[in-house]
């Protein structure tokens, strides 16, 4: 066996160790799971009888599949963070072998399985509502997986700049509501003015939406969905190689 595929191996088993260590912390609060997955899916009805119309739920629920994952791993993962560091777990673990995108990367394992559960859940919600999918159920699963990942990459990159749970909240304002705003959800990003468009050139979001609208009205993928699927995948790997990068110790 070479050096290098030993080091691999050391990576997975601790990015393994570390993701079991959360999805077992979580498994003692129950309350914030059950929140996190029924939330989305408690939205989605709510917004398909607040218009009471299936053609405008047809359009803006796409949209929000990709948003209420983003928005809820974000605050999950961001909050969750903090509490490690001001508990001490995270100081302790700096101090071992272990390295940060070792960390980072089981963090992001970990609740990427429960975004999985919270997209899938919200997908089968709106469905049932009436949600019209003219492709395929699973590339639509894909995006919104992604779009939950986003949430997550940048939840743990905020938490890397905060000191406290309110300050992580501060963040929202910045990293979450600009790219709800400029997605298209609102106006459609052709007919924004120029510089607007460019800033939601530069947003992950507004390819996730893209992405699931194209899913939800074409029966058949077209080359522009899988380039907007692999730039919200970039976003997501370089989010969590930022947040690995600027992961410290806070203590001497």
């Amino acid at each position: 066996m070479s050096l290098g595929t030993t080091a691999v191996g050391r990576s997975a088993v601790r990015t393994g160790a570390t993701a079991g260590r959360v999805l077992r912390q979580l498994r003692h609060d129950p309350r914030s799971v059950v929140l996190m997955i029924v939330v989305p899916s408690l939205l989605m009805v709510l917004l398909r009888y607040m218009y009471d119309s299936r053609a405008v739920f047809d359009r803006i629920a796409p949209a929000l599949l990709g948003f209420f994952p983003f928005l809820m791993m974000f605050l999950i993962t961001s909050i969750t963070m903090l509490r490690e560091r001001r508990g001490g777990t995270l100081e302790r673990l700096l101090t071992t072998p272990i390295g940060r995108l070792d960390l980072i990367a089981g963090y992001g394992v970990a609740f990427s399985l429960l975004a999985l559960v919270e997209v899938l859940v919200a997908v089968l919600v709106s469905v049932w509502l009436g949600l019209s999918i003219a492709g395929s159920l699973l590339w639509l699963l894909v995006v919104a997986v992604l779009n939950a990942l986003l949430g997550v990459a940048l939840g743990l990159l905020a938490s890397a700049f905060a000191r406290t749970e309110f300050q992580a909240l501060q963040f929202m304002p910045v990293l979450v509501l600009p790219q709800l705003l400029l997605c298209g959800l609102f106006q459609p990003r052709g007919q924004m003015a120029s510089v607007l468009r460019w800033l939601s050139d530069v947003m992950p979001l507004s390819y996730a939406v893209d992405a699931l609208q194209t899913v939800t009205s074409a029966s058949s993928l077209s080359g522009t969905y899988w380039r907007d699927a692999a730039v919200v995948g970039g976003c997501v790997a370089l989010g969590l190689v930022l947040a690995a990068v600027t992961l410290r110790r806070r203590s001497a």
